[in-house]
Parts: structure tokens; C-alpha cells; sequence
């Protein structure tokens, strides 16, 4: 597929967190161009075994070719959500060398035409990261309710004018339902006080909208704490996120995780069970200068580590 295009933000930081070793299996839950799994088949031949996801076809197009040469990968069409079903189905108990998530969309996602994640282009509301999924973004904006999308844009967006775009929204879809990702960023410009600002206005509300489609948020949560089970003790769980609520996530879990106490302050004897991680690195790993004069998305990643002690 010639017109694919993917960077991969932190390669090589988030690789080397993994302390990769030949033998060991390792898990790359988005598997995206196929970018990090390519470092990490290199570092883990001949008997290391990688097992990838992604639920993108055009991802998994790309990536089974350009890594068509390794033996030792396998590639799963599914979220990873489904990691510890489909590991199962595997016959892998435990997770012996380590997992890396990459949470960000792709640019191919994000700037190909009819998936309707850019408001610089006329497309179809969709913003589905799942084509097989139902639920797309023209469903939210047509359905939901006005309290529903002022917390969904005020949540996920941190859209200081969600009331009025909420409001918009729904006097709007009264008398037509709102199609494409052009009417929606032309209606949030047009009910939004004008303010000086590098960030286009829709930006935060299109943040907003494709978090929820993707369930993004509770994806993130529900599968680290999955991930936590699967992990043998002195494998490494790698986690790149690009925003505030994502990164959030994965900082209280590696936190509390990591702690050696969270009984209450009245109470006399400690009867926690002992800390499952150890956090590698107490503050996240960002981009280089240089990866991001390559690629400007980058500056908003950040990279935290940590590795199972129990």
C-alpha cells in the first residue's frame, strides 16, 4: 500500500525499555506501520517470538509485508483489549520478555480521506480506528444527548466551550443531521468566540469524539490491568501515550502499582499485598529535538516504563 504512511514516534527508546533478549516473548499491543516490531524481531532472533495487534486492515497489510521475512511473528487481527483471550488461544500463559504499547493514531488513520478523523478534510463522520465496528462518529454527534456531549467534550476535549457547542450541536440536528467532519469544524467555528491560538477550534472537540467512538480511555485501564496478570516476573510493560488523560492513566496505575502501602492513615498494621512493579523511569521519557523537527506530533509523547517484581 504506497500511500501508507506511519512514523514511529520514540523507536528506539521504547524498544530499549524492553531490554529485548533472544528466547523471550514479546507482545507489541498496536502494532500500527509495524516500526517497533521490526527493532524488536531484530534484537530477539532466533528464538524470540513476538505476537502483534492491531485491528486496522490497512496497518496489518503493511506490516505483513514489510516483516513477511520473520519467522517468529505472529499477527493478530484484534483489539488489545482481547490480549489475554487471544494469548490464551496461543497457548502463552505469561507474557516472559515484555509489551509495549504505542496508544497513538496513525497519520494514515488520521489523514486518510474517508476515515473522518481530520477536520481539514471534507469525509464522512466515522473516526473508527475499528472498520468493523458500528458505532461511529456520526452516531455520537446525531444521538447523543446535550449533557452527554458537554461531558464527552469537556472530559476527554478540555473544551472550555462545550456548553455552546453542545447546544449547537443538538439545535442543528433538528432539522438536518450533521454528516461530515467539515459541517461539524464549520459549525464549531461558527459558535465559538474567535481567540488568538496556534490550535484549530475543533481541535479538542475532534479529540473528544474519536477517544469516545474508540472507548480510548477505558480500553487504556481496563487492558493495563490485564496486562498486569499476564506479565512474568522481570518482564517490562513499555507505554507511550500522547495526552494529558491518557498519560494520567498510566501513571496512577504504575503508581499505586509500585507502592509499597495503601492502607489508611488510622490504620495500624499494613496488610497490603507486595508492589507487582517497579517504575523504571519516575518521570516519562520524551521526544528528541530531532524527532521532532522529523515529526512534530511527536512532542506531545511520553514514554513511561516499568517492570513486574511479583
Amino acid at each position: 500500500m504506497e500511500d501508507f504512511k506511519h512514523y514511529t514516534v520514540m523507536r528506539q527508546e521504547a524498544v530499549d525499555a524492553l531490554e529485548c533478549k533472544n528466547g523471550l516473548i514479546y507482545v507489541d499491543c498496536t502494532l500500527g506501520g509495524g516500526g517497533h516490531s521490526k527493532l524488536i524481531l531484530e534484537r530477539i532472533q532466533p528464538d524470540g517470538r513476538l505476537i502483534a495487534f492491531d485491528v486496522d486492515n490497512d496497518a496489518i497489510a503493511v506490516s505483513r509485508e514489510r516483516l513477511k521475512d520473520y519467522k517468529n511473528l505472529t499477527i493478530i487481527k484484534d483489539s488489545y483489549t482481547n490480549i489475554k483471550k487471544n494469548l490464551h488461544s496461543l497457548g502463552i500463559e505469561k507474557i516472559t520478555g515484555g509489551v509495549l504499547f504505542d496508544l497513538g493514531a496513525s497519520y494514515h488513520q488520521l489523514t486518510k480521506d474517508e476515515r473522518g478523523f481530520s477536520f481539514s478534510k471534507e469525509a464522512p463522520l466515522d473516526m473508527r480506528f475499528n472498520q468493523d465496528s458500528d458505532f461511529t462518529a456520526k452516531d455520537l454527534i446525531n444521538t447523543y444527548s446535550e449533557e452527554d456531549l458537554v461531558r464527552i467534550f469537556s472530559e476527554y476535549g478540555e473544551e472550555r466551550f462545550s456548553k455552546r457547542i453542545a447546544k449547537r450541536i443538538t439545535e442543528q440536528r433538528k432539522l438536518k443531521s450533521i454528516e461530515t467532519t467539515k459541517e461539524l469544524s464549520d459549525l464549531i467555528i461558527n459558535c465559538t468566540p474567535k481567540v488568538k491560538s496556534s490550535i484549530h477550534p475543533a481541535t479538542r472537540v475532534f479529540q473528544a469524539i474519536r477517544i469516545e467512538v474508540n472507548q480510548e480511555l477505558t480500553n487504556v485501564k481496563n487492558t493495563l490491568n490485564d496486562v498486569l496478570d499476564l506479565l512474568e516476573v522481570g518482564a517490562i510493560i513499555s507505554v507511550i501515550s500522547f495526552h494529558s488523560l491518557e498519560d494520567r492513566i498510566v501513571k496512577h496505575l504504575f503508581r499505586y502499582h509500585s507502592q509499597r502501602c495503601h492502607c489508611s492513615a488510622n490504620q495500624m498494621i499494613c496488610t497490603c499485598p507486595p508492589p507487582r512493579l517497579e517504575l523504571v523511569n519516575k518521570k516519562p521519557l520524551t521526544a528528541t529535538e530531532q524527532e521532532i523537527r522529523e515529526n512534530p506530533p511527536s512532542r506531545s509523547a511520553k514514554l513511561r516504563v516499568a517492570r513486574c517484581i511479583n
